[in-house]
């Protein structure tokens, strides 16, 4: 599987439609990829908490129809990172895929919304409550957003009842906690023995510098493709088959004895 991770600049200047513009541009250099991943809210910027009523969107607003195109032109799956996504009287951080027919394959509602100081998503947004996965032609995946990395259960719940062989990861990942970054890409694959790509802001935000760093991790916990700083396209190709192999070499998920 061909895939391309595109770490996009955000820059507070640029309107919504500016962005998608520039993502169209973007995914244009990524045709031969089988999967294409963006950031999280890459469209408003996550820090925009304020702006989150106004911009959000239904999966048939402005965003979700832009990458369907994209993702029809080059025969390829999105993963469109994530947008705010309204449903009647609530708003969702929701990550959606979208197949090489420019549909919407599945969808994701953030599970952890940030409490962190300095963090309102949890004032605006309502929370998701269920793990989500999809078996496709590539592997069968499985969704996380950001903050949701620091939850080792609900990956341990997509590998073991899921099925999950690849996690995909939108994320806003601030520069101050590159470390945990870092960390938590790899030990999330390694301790379900699983493929995990990440595709991460880069830019400013609301005064707050993202870190980047998106990666392509391998089931042994081992990054094969990364990136650093600036905006930039991570490419390379996995065999979703070696998950299944390590599965069968490697003791830790036979071994689980407590509860999942």
């Amino acid at each position: 599987m061909k895939i391309a991770s595109i770490q996009y600049k955000i820059d507070d200047a640029k309107t919504k439609e500016e962005r998608i513009g520039d993502i169209e541009k973007l995914t244009d250099k990524t045709s031969d990829a089988d999967l294409i991943l963006l950031p999280e809210m890459w469209n408003i910027g996550w820090r925009s908490f304020q702006e989150y009523q106004n911009q959000a969107e239904t999966f048939e607003g402005p965003t979700i129809t832009s990458i369907a195109r994209k993702a029809q032109a080059h025969n390829s799956y999105i993963m469109a990172g994530t947008i705010v996504e309204k449903q009647d009287s609530k708003l969702f951080n929701t990550a959606v895929l979208v197949d090489p027919r420019g549909r919407v394959a599945a969808y994701y509602r953030k599970i952890h919304l940030v409490t962190r100081k300095g963090s309102e998503e949890y004032r605006y947004l309502s929370a998701g409550n269920e793990p989500v996965s999809i078996k496709t032609e590539l592997g069968v995946f499985g969704f996380a957003v950001c903050y949701d990395l620091r939850f080792p259960e609900l990956f341990r719940k997509m590998a073991v009842k899921h099925g999950v062989e690849v996690f995909l990861v939108p994320a806003a990942w601030p520069l101050v906690r590159v470390e945990n970054w870092m960390d938590l890409n790899h030990v999330r694959a390694n301790e379900n023995l699983a493929y995990l790509i990440s595709c991460n802001c880069v830019g400013e935000n609301r005064g707050v510098r993202y870190l980047g760093h998106s990666t392509v991790v391998d089931p042994h916990g081992v990054p094969i493709a990364s990136t650093g700083l600036f905006e930039d396209i991570v490419k390379t190709e996995i065999d979703v088959e070696d998950v299944q192999r390590v599965r069968e070499e490697v003791g830790h998920l036979k071994n689980i004895t407590l509860e999942i």
